[in-house]
């Protein structure tokens, strides 16, 4: 039986809030509040870091199911048979680890809100399980032939992808597309709204209690960055500042090198942008601040990062871990069980890199391991495409 009472714990009583007083953000405001108030379904667009999840609570927040359950789960971070445990639930026995029976995140939506963050990324499979729940409200768990119940939930996606190239390409179905894109909103990029990014970084200030103010010539830097990881980076420099503690007026020389370098025009080409971009992707995965499915992962297949960018932060990692590939997924932020989908990935695009020259008593074959395993130039990263895919750790 599904309990239609509304949940305790109502979104409503913290609701989210869109940053930014730009023509775009006012615009996505106002037609985001419009949508709230229906019950279609929303897809959401942008590149990676703009806070397509955001936008999907700030419309949660607003909608007649405020009181219900806002319910989110990031489809490029799981495998298909996870997947599909987690949207429509198991029973006892159904797979190898499923010791009990178990809920899906529709039935426990019910009434509410289910976000399917990067949509995109779901098999063929299961977007015809996802098309054909979107048309009767059936649940069915895995290792059952009876429908468990039928919901009534809201549902909205997110892609950094372009649905309509992949429909084309054969890799999304286009009915499904349509039925999930009634309403298609898109967030801007951080760099087509320059002029939210002093609001923004208050915001984060703000919320942290730390009592940091910038100079002139800082937030000036910062305005003029294009941010290529968008409001997520700069979340993590803002977190990085911080961090290094302080209540001291930010300058222009505390600011990371990387970023001065990328505004001052040391760093022009787009290639180098990027590969600073997957500088501080690392950090942050180091520092728990991000994933790899759900950050990197996104934004090398939306080719905001390229394949040199990816080798050189498989080099660092194993430059860390010393060649171990199986320490590197736990460095990354991924389960032990991603480890042959992570080598796919790598075998995949031409990303693998040998782990043996990261080897104690072995160093590698183009350049000594630097004890601060810094990111490697654009040039050692495209060697790291040259490696045998017997190099591909064994343990």
């Amino acid at each position: 039986m599904i309990n239609d009472s509304p949940k305790p714990n109502s979104p409503s009583t913290s609701e989210p809030t869109l940053i930014g007083t730009s023509p775009a953000m006012e615009r996505l405001r106002s037609i985001a509040a419009r949508v709230a108030a229906g019950n279609a379904k929303v897809l959401i667009t942008g590149e990676s870091g703009v806070g397509k999840d955001l936008l999907g609570r700030f419309i949660h927040a607003r909608s007649p199911r405020a009181t219900r359950a806002f319910v989110a789960i990031n489809c490029a971070g799981v495998t298909e048979t996870l997947l599909e445990s987690e949207l429509f639930g198991h029973v006892k026995g159904s797979f190898t680890g499923a010791h009990r029976d178990k809920i899906g995140l529709f039935h426990l939506g019910h009434r509410g809100t289910v976000f399917l963050d990067e949509v995109g990324e779901m098999s063929l499979r299961m977007q015809a399980l996802l098309l054909r729940f979107l048309e009767n409200g059936e649940v069915k768990p895995v290792g059952s032939d009876v429908v468990s119940a039928t919901v009534d939930v809201r549902v909205i996606s997110a892609t950094n992808r372009s649905l309509p190239e992949m429909v084309a390409r054969g890799l999304f179905r286009e009915d499904l597309m349509y039925r999930i894109m009634v309403v298609h909103l898109e967030v801007p990029p951080l760099r087509e709204r320059r002029e939210d990014i002093p609001s923004l970084i208050e915001h984060v200030i703000k919320n942290s209690s730390a009592p940091l103010s910038f100079s002139d010539d800082a937030m000036r830097l910062l305005e003029r960055y294009r941010w290529p990881g968008n409001v997520r980076e700069l979340q993590n420099v803002m977190e990085q500042l911080i961090w290094m503690g302080g209540d001291h007026v930010i300058d222009a020389g505390d600011l990371p090198p990387a970023l001065v370098a990328a505004v001052d025009g040391t760093v022009t080409a787009s290639h180098e942008r990027r590969r600073l971009a997957a500088d501080h992707l690392y950090e942050a995965l180091v520092a728990g601040s991000c994933s790899f499915w759900t950050d990197v992962y996104p934004m090398f297949i939306n080719r905001d990062i390229t394949r040199a960018d990816l080798v050189g932060l498989v080099r660092r990692a194993l430059a860390h871990t010393n060649g171990n590939y199986r320490a590197v997924l736990s460095l990354l932020k991924m389960d032990a069980g991603d480890y042959k989908r992570f080598l796919n990935l790598l075998s995949t695009h031409g990303c693998t890199v040998d782990f043996r020259e990261f080897r104690s008593g072995r160093a590698p074959s183009d350049r000594p391991i630097e004890p601060s395993f810094k990111l490697p130039s654009l040039k050692d990263a495209l060697l790291g495409n040259t490696f045998r895919r017997s190099g591909t750790d064994p343990a």
